[in-house]
């Protein structure tokens, strides 16, 4: 599962950051900065791996966090803060390690067996015999059969956040009994774990409740697992999960976990005053107020985030494919590093793909291959499309002036500084960004509804299956395609490259599908950065995790 983030840069921006709008570099001409820089991001996790047994019994786990809009994390509008709150009291039954590694939980499967059967794939899956939702419903093949039909794009009414892969399966059947599902798919597709880490109660699968029971509510009789929602305040947004008296497996070691409705600098002021356990520390300002703070350590490692500068093709200007480019010829994405990563003693290579991370294996740095940093070109691009320079300097087409507008969320140090980059980067070229302040509240919505121009947005990788997400960042048909671009032409080609069976060929057509997609000019991914948390000594399985979800009964304190 790819989760949309509940906030932009915002998310990892904190307070009280000074950083400069935008200095000269070392540049090689391509818009990254060669000296010093690691040939890959950090792919190392830092969460204090504690085996269950070693982790006492009791105690409480208190963090920043809220209930989302949508809460359901198969709804195109559900996002990474609707994913984390329904690991906390639904099912986890397929996880994966930090690396990538398939994990069956066994207290929901206890049989997992692949075939291919005439170049199809079959998937038989145990259900363990006590599986029960909190309602009383067993979790059985049903589950599975209703997951896959809400979300196999068959009936468009309800808003699946993506198709791929559901759409590949042909059916799923009873087995040897009801506590038995069999999956067939047409052809092979190896990434079948990512369609059943979790799952719907059949109720939560009819349009009405797929797309409208979770807004704004929790609906715990539906859920299932150690934990369950012992109180959720709509008027404060924090929520608490305390014991499942109902689950059948591993007792949870927590006796609750709590989620805190507050802003990054107040989260931080929390931790500092030991109303927290664990909070993000990924600014220079943030990091510096936290490090050394008795009781606590830092833990830092490598991160599934990617973000990116998303364009509006929707928008009138920028339905001009030579404006994007201009644009992203001029976005010095070296720049744009240095400031998210100022004082944190952290480099990576820019991001070269949206769906695969550099510390992955078959990951090419995709964009370079089809942009090259260069506001000369950018301005000989403009000059044939027909924009002029006027009088003050921004160019001029048909009576319109090439004003695009930026949107900016919240008021973050670090997200001003960006802006004001991308506005010194754009005014030599003749193009004038108009910086428009939106509250992080809008999020959603802004993106939901297209109400930007330019907007920088962020995806994590619940997954290692990157290139499993082609298709729901590029394809023209998808929602969450938040740029809008592309063409019934180049989705073909994106469908083509999913149904390839062999995985390393499947991944070389990818990146040369996704230097096609590139061409369209309309997301430029910018930067990843570090996973870095401070977190109170001796919390297990917390941290740096890369791919691994710990599953909710193994968190908790160390004997």
């Amino acid at each position: 599962m790819r989760a949309r983030l509940a906030l932009p840069v915002a998310l990892i921006a904190a307070i009280s950051v000074t950083a400069t709008a935008c200095q000269n570099s070392t540049n090689d001409g391509s818009g990254s900065d060669s000296k010093g820089t690691p040939s890959t991001a950090s792919g190392a996790a830092d969460y204090n791996p504690t085996p269950y047994e070693k982790i006492k019994d009791g105690g409480t786990y208190t963090t920043v966090g809220t209930f989302d809009e949508q809460g359901n994390p198969f709804n195109v509008n559900g996002t990474l803060t609707a994913s984390r709150v329904w690991a906390w009291y639904n099912a986890n039954a397929i996880t994966y390690s930090p690396t990538g590694d398939v994990q069956y939980n066994p207290d929901y499967f206890t049989d997992v067996k692949e075939s291919v059967e005439g170049g199809n794939q079959k998937v038989v899956i145990t259900i363990n015999e006590k599986a029960t939702f909190n309602d009383g419903t067993p979790i059985d093949w049903k589950a599975i059969e209703a997951t896959w039909k809400a979300n196999n794009g068959s009936n468009k009414d309800f808003a699946a956040s993506t198709t791929d892969g559901y759409d590949k399966i042909t059916k799923v059947e009873r087995g040897k009994d009801d506590k038995q599902a069999v999956i067939t798919f047409k052809g092979v597709y190896p990434f079948w774990s990512t369609l059943f880490s979790t799952f719907l109660h059949p109720k939560a699968a009819t349009v009405e409740n797929f797309n409208k029971a979770y807004v704004k509510k929790a609906r715990p009789e539906w859920g299932a697992g150690p934990y369950t929602v012992a109180k959720w305040d709509s008027h404060s947004g924090n929520i608490t999960f305390e014991r499942n008296p109902k689950w059948w497996g591993k007792k949870g070691k927590l006796d609750k976990r709590t989620y805190v409705n507050l802003e990054s600098a107040a989260g931080i002021n929390a931790f500092k005053n030991g109303q927290l356990d664990y909070v993000s520390a990924v600014t220079a300002e943030s990091l510096k107020q936290v490090k050394g703070l008795k009781g606590t350590e830092i833990r830092s490692g490598g991160s599934p985030f990617e973000y990116s500068l998303h364009f509006n093709t929707k928008s009138p200007l920028l339905a001009d494919k030579a404006v994007r480019k201009a644009i992203q010829e001029s976005v010095d994405r070296t720049q744009i590093a240095k400031i998210q990563f100022q004082g944190l003693d952290y480099k990576e290579p820019l991001p070269g793909s949206a769906v695969l991370y550099s510390f992955q294996k078959g990951y090419q740095d995709n964009v370079s291959a089809v942009l090259k940093y260069g506001p000369d070109q950018a301005k000989k691009d403009l000059d044939a499309a027909g924009w002029k320079v006027g009088g003050d300097g921004v160019r001029e087409k048909d009576g319109k002036k090439l004003e695009i507008g930026y949107t900016l969320l919240g008021d973050g140090p670090l997200d001003k500084a960006t802006a004001g980059a991308l506005t010194a980067m754009l005014k030599p070229v003749g193009i004038r960004l108009d910086i428009k302040k939106a509250d992080d509240a809008d999020f959603a919505s802004i993106l939901n509804e297209r109400k930007f121009d330019l907007i920088i947005s962020g995806n994590r990788s619940m997954d290692p299956f990157g290139i499993r997400y082609l298709c729901d960042t590029y394809c023209s048909d998808r929602d969450s395609n938040l740029t809008g671009a592309g063409s019934p032409e180049l989705d073909k080609e994106i469908r083509a490259a999913a149904d390839i069976a062999d995985l390393d060929k499947q991944t070389a057509e990818v990146n040369r599908v996704e230097q096609k997609a590139l061409q369209e000019y309309a997301q430029l991914p910018l930067f990843s950065g570090p996973s870095t948390y401070s977190v109170k000594k001796g919390l297990a399985n917390v941290g740096a995790t890369i791919f691994y979800s710990p599953l909710p009964e193994t968190v908790g304190w160390e004997k």
